[in-house]
């Protein structure tokens, strides 16, 4: 993808150096002082790149001069697979290449100085996901190439957990039965390696009882409705639980460090991962959710572990800060991908809570409400990047606000 005066269609095949990685997965080069992005490539490698008419906005890179950095992938499908990023790069590259992108990405878009020290809590690069949504195209099965919608089929997948991969290949052998509803467009897998939470999401018709009968006999473990995680918290269809089976409770560890006081909110809490945590911390914690199925499974897994202090709000967060008159002691929130807005960091800096924590998913959005927070009158006290998602561009930033 060529940006800026874009690219001139007569250049259809150039020759670039890769300057440096950056957030989204690709590499930036430069023609003739216009900025050039191509995937699967490294910082210093000489390329030959051509844009790819079937796909606008592609560019295709072929690889003139390696970096010694580079590796063998560890998945076939890699570079077909729009899953992956950054197979090509030893994982200890990959980590540092994300600390510095969190850095650039701050400073360009937030005129925010990160810390000195950007702290990194890693876990292991494979295996990981507990949680995968797999295209469906007919009797095909997989996950979308890069910037497409054109389906890349898969047998298995690296970074996925032993169970996600056993169910990956029973839905690969029923999909070649003539038993398989040829409607059904997405489906999404669940485990904790003890049990499978099998979810349609897409399809354009419903999807008979007897299918998932079906399921349940070719993939043992199998649930119904709700997947009790770990036997801790209990995820139902529709609510949101992180996707690293290694690292959520050294996320949760890293989000609470420090955290003390009389009250707390939980802001975004999903099913309570980290509104549970903080309920044995402090003596009242309010947790606030939007999501009605959320919120149920959140009062389930507060009674479960009998936490009297934790009490469950169905609420958009934007509503419960305009309800508090006075700031609780520590705030954690954990937003989607589209940060807190404008709307809520202005709420955040008039209330001043003394201790402040934010668990971003994207640090574009991050930068625009540390800016607004900073300007508002608090300082980055610690900055974290949690590598939920090896082999790939994502990253999760956890970063502690204190009064300036």
């Amino acid at each position: 993808m060529v940006k800026g005066l874009g690219v001139n269609p007569i250049v259809s095949n150039f020759e670039v150096r890769v300057e440096k990685l950056v957030y989204g997965g690709d590499g930036l080069a430069r023609l003739d002082g216009r900025v050039v992005f191509a995937p699967f490539v490294l910082p210093g490698e000489r390329i030959r790149a051509a844009a790819r008419s079937e796909k606008p906005g592609m560019v295709q890179a072929l690889t003139l001069e390696a970096a010694p950095e580079r590796v063998a992938a560890g998945c076939a499908v890699f570079g077909r697979c729009g899953g992956c990023h950054y197979q090509h790069a030893p994982y200890e590259y990959q980590v540092e290449a994300k600390r510095t992108i969190l850095a650039e990405v701050l400073r360009r878009l937030g005129k925010v100085e990160p810390p000195n020290e950007i702290g990194v809590v890693t876990g292991p690069p494979w295996g990981y996901r507990n949680r995968a949504q797999l295209h469906v195209d007919g009797r095909t099965i997989g996950y979308r190439e890069p910037r497409s919608h054109s389906l890349c089929a898969i047998g298995e997948c690296p970074t996925s957990s032993p169970k996600i991969n056993q169910a990956i290949a029973a839905l690969n052998r029923m999909a070649q039965d003539p038993r398989w509803p040829l409607f059904i467009e997405t489906i999404e897998v669940f485990s904790d390696e003890e049990r499978t939470q099998i979810n349609v999401l897409d399809t354009k018709r419903p999807v008979a009882r007897r299918f998932f009968e079906w399921v349940g006999e070719q993939i043992p473990g199998l649930v119904e409705g709700a997947l009790d995680y770990g036997g801790r918290f209990r995820v139902s269809s529709n609510s949101f639980f992180q996707v690293n089976r290694f690292l959520a409770d050294q996320l949760v560890s890293t989000a609470l460090d420090g955290a003390d006081g009389d009250t707390a909110l939980d802001l975004y809490a999903g099913v309570g991962l980290f509104s549970m945590a903080m309920a044995k911390r402090f003596r009242r914690v309010n947790a606030v959710e939007a999501g009605g199925g959320a919120v149920r499974d959140l009062r389930f897994n507060a009674e479960r572990a009998a936490l009297p202090a934790l009490r469950a709000q169905q609420i958009t967060a934007e509503a419960a800060l305009e309800k508090l008159q006075r700031a609780p002691d520590f705030v954690l929130a954990d937003p989607p991908r589209a940060g807190l807005g404008k709307g809520m960091v202005q709420r955040l800096t008039a209330l001043k809570p003394r201790r402040l924590t934010i668990v971003a998913c994207d640090p574009a959005t991050l930068a625009r409400d540390l800016a607004a927070l900073v300007a508002g009158g608090y300082r980055v006290a610690s900055m974290t990047l949690v590598d939920l998602f090896p082999q790939t561009f994502h990253l999760e930033t956890v970063v502690r606000l204190e009064i300036a």
